[in-house]
């Protein structure tokens, strides 16, 4: 038994297109192996007081980048999106908040991934463990996804979110939670004086409703609150230091889908561009200096049906380019959050209420059901239309014979699955009206179904963190709950997913009965969300009332060490294309460029995963200043790319520089800089540089 307040150690670790669909032939295959086969301790609450006291605030940035060579990657679910490079890399924005009355602390984090897992958040509490103590733990730290589609996965505890990426990845896993923990350090050693502002505003461009028919199958009530069917609140929390900005948090609802699920280059998606172009772009920081002049994460909300492809087509919207609708989508986010700077003042005082539930088996009490009878949960299952997807977004499963609700579902699934499964009548009847195409809570350590549940207080902000993909009707639901509870206005709550653990969709029990993508991934059948808000308003209570909660638990099965790693990218042995050696440009930029051009230099290179460069870079664009070259961009940059092509032990790497309008005239070059492994497995450091090339 654990001493209140104090943290569990972690477990020991070494989508017409259909869209994200985490679904293959040889998905269902592995489940239905996993299922003949059949595949810590809960703290304690401390009563934290309500008060006005001053706040301390730190914050850090850190590199989070995985493979970029040959893993799989988290989101679409398609076997054949597979990493070749990197164009943004991947970020970990952490703040830390103190309130100086009660010494409370609460570690808020963004990371540039897909998803957030327990395995990943589990680690992360093991080294903060190992570092502060009893100074931060499951009770206080958040860690939430943005959900990019374009990241390597492999990083997941539980099976199912593994099996398309062909097994655990050790490194990216690795690089995911050093660059977490690195953050945190980071802002733990920040710490300074802080007043907090919350802004506001408007954003009807950024996203548009994938899922009309559910949204529509809502009452009137909800969908007044949303005309335009999407949720355009943009809030930011702005963090003054010194009578200077130098932090913000901005919540806005839109998938990180910009990225089509064939682009194979890593990127951190529309909310990764938002990020860089406050802080690179327009404050000029240096990732590689570690020059946190400003710190600016972009988390999700509740985008649990909304997507930035405006023209509800895979990469379409505004534009037909991928790459330019990632940008235009991540500027706008960034427009609205710098629309108004400062904000209204929020106060002081931190308290949090929290829990772990086992979602597979609650309870739901009538006044939450809405029908004035009492429900009951059901294990997870997913539904066709999990399979079938949407056409909005892109990804695997068009050659399955899955579609949504609205198109028929496939009734043959029911006949399948009750013959192979015998799934009992309780659950049938909590699933309802779901065809059950994978019963994968039936089969330890497929996915999570104990989950943790969050209500926070910032001031007069209020924060309700929990591990599903929201929709934002379910979200306003959350919400209001909350607002009645606390007193507090509906504007200053925001519902945030994908946080310290995932477990698919939350959907109103209305929207759950269209059956469209988003109802057949809700796991936990037509009243999850009635007993979420149970959860929340309990939570929400003993916040107003400052009485303790018994945190539950504890925390589902974590089988990382049980999942074979993926034998994909994996570095063997490097050589260089015959006649050449390592650091040779294979192909010489143009001698000459205008800006708006690109210039581009082929290096015989090596598995970029013999060293991810963590907190470094694989390449350089420089000009020439005097004698010296100066570096004015790097692979964090924008207008690079780091393109990776491997023919059996031979790797050749390709540099493109999209060279900005405004660039600077003069004498350039392009240099890579990688590291090789010989056959006796010892890695070292190669490097090339193309010729000189001028700028008009």
């Amino acid at each position: 038994m654990q001493t209140p307040g104090q943290p569990e150690n972690a477990h020991q670790h070494r989508s017409g297109i259909p869209r994200r669909t985490v679904l293959t032939s040889a998905a269902v295959a592995a489940f239905a192996a996993a299922a003949a086969g059949a595949l810590g301790n809960p703290a304690r609450a401390r009563a934290v007081p309500s008060n006005s006291g001053s706040l301390l605030v730190g914050r850090g940035i850190a590199d989070m980048t995985g493979e970029l060579l040959g893993a799989g990657m988290n989101g679409y679910g398609a076997f054949e999106q597979v990493t070749t490079g990197l164009h943004l890399r991947q970020r970990s924005r952490a703040f830390i908040f103190q309130d100086t009355a009660s010494n409370t602390r609460l570690v808020h984090v963004t990371t540039e991934t897909g998803l957030m897992f327990q395995s990943t958040f589990e680690e992360v509490l093991r080294r903060l463990s190992a570092e502060f103590g009893d100074l931060y733990h499951r009770g206080n730290v958040l860690l939430s996804a943005t959900h990019t589609h374009a990241g390597p996965g492999g990083n997941s505890g539980h099976l199912l979110y593994d099996i398309t990426v062909t097994g655990f990845r050790p490194a990216t896993f690795e690089a995911n939670v050093a660059g977490i923990v690195e953050s945190i350090i980071m802002a733990h050693n920040d710490i300074a004086p802080a007043i907090l502002g919350l802004t506001r505003s408007s954003l009807s461009d950024a996203g548009v409703n994938r899922s009309a028919p559910a949204f529509d199958n809502d009452p009137a009530i909800d969908r007044a609150a949303f005309p335009d069917r999407i949720d355009p609140q943009s809030t930011t929390l702005h963090i003054s230091r010194g009578g200077t900005v130098d932090g913000a948090i901005n919540w806005f609802a839109t998938h990180g889908t910009s990225m089509k699920a064939t682009n194979t280059i890593v990127s951190s998606d529309n909310k990764g561009y938002a990020a860089y172009r406050w802080e690179r772009e327009e404050v000029g920081i240096d990732y590689l200096a570690n020059n946190n002049s400003i710190v600016a994460a972009f988390a999700q909300s509740n985008p649990g049906d909304i997507s930035p492809n405006l023209d509800l087509q895979p990469g379409e919207g505004p534009t037909d380019d991928e790459f330019q609708n990632t940008r235009i989508i991540g500027d706008r986010q960034y427009q609205a959050a710098r629309s108004q700077s400062g904000g209204t003042g929020i106060g002081g005082g931190i308290d949090i209420r929290w829990r772990y539930v086992d979602m597979s088996n609650v309870t739901v009490a009538p006044e939450f059901t809405g029908d004035g009878r009492e429900h009951k949960t059901a294990p997870a299952m997913l539904g066709a239309s999990f399979a079938a997807g949407s056409q909005e977004d892109g990804g695997a499963g068009e050659d399955f014979p899955f579609n949504e609700g609205e198109r028929g579902g496939n009734p043959m699934v029911k006949a399948v699955t009750d013959q192979i499964f015998a799934i009992t009548p309780d659950i049938l009847a909590a699933q309802a009206p779901k065809e059950i195409l994978l019963p994968v809570g039936l089969v330890p350590g497929v996915v999570q179904q104990v989950f943790p549940f969050y209500v926070v207080r910032i001031g007069t902000l209020h924060l309700v963190s929990l591990p599903f993909e929201v929709t934002i009707v379910s979200g306003l639901r959350l919400r209001r709950t909350v607002s009645e509870i606390l007193g507090t206005p509906t504007d200053s709550i925001i519902v945030q997913g994908y946080t310290n653990a995932y477990g698919h969709y939350l959907t109103t029990p209305e929207e759950y009965d269209t059956q469209n993508y988003e109802g057949g991934s809700t796991l936990f059948g037509r009243w999850q969300l009635p007993a979420v808000t149970q959860i929340v308003a309990q939570l929400a209570t003993a916040l107003r009332d400052g009485t303790p909660v018994d945190p539950g638990g504890p925390a589902s099965d974590d089988a990382t060490a049980r999942i074979p790693v993926s034998p994909s990218g994996q570095p063997i042995v490097d050589m260089p294309p015959a006649g050449r050696a390592f650091g040779d440009v294979l192909a010489e930029p143009a001698a000459a460029y205008a800006m708006g051009q690109q210039a581009k230099a082929v290096f015989a290179g090596a598995n970029p995963n013999n060293n991810l460069r963590r907190g470094d870079t694989y390449l350089t664009v420089e000009r020439k200043d005097g004698a010296a070259w100066k570096r004015i961009a790097d692979d964090g940059d924008w207008s690079t790319k780091l393109l990776v092509e491997q023919n059996l032990l031979v790797t050749t790497v390709t540099v493109t520089w999209d060279i900005p309008s405004g660039q600077q005239p003069g004498t350039h070059r392009i240099v890579y800089q990688g590291d090789a492994r010989d056959i006796s497995g010892r890695v070292f450091p190669i490097r090339g540089a193309s010729r000189e090339f001028e700028i008009a």
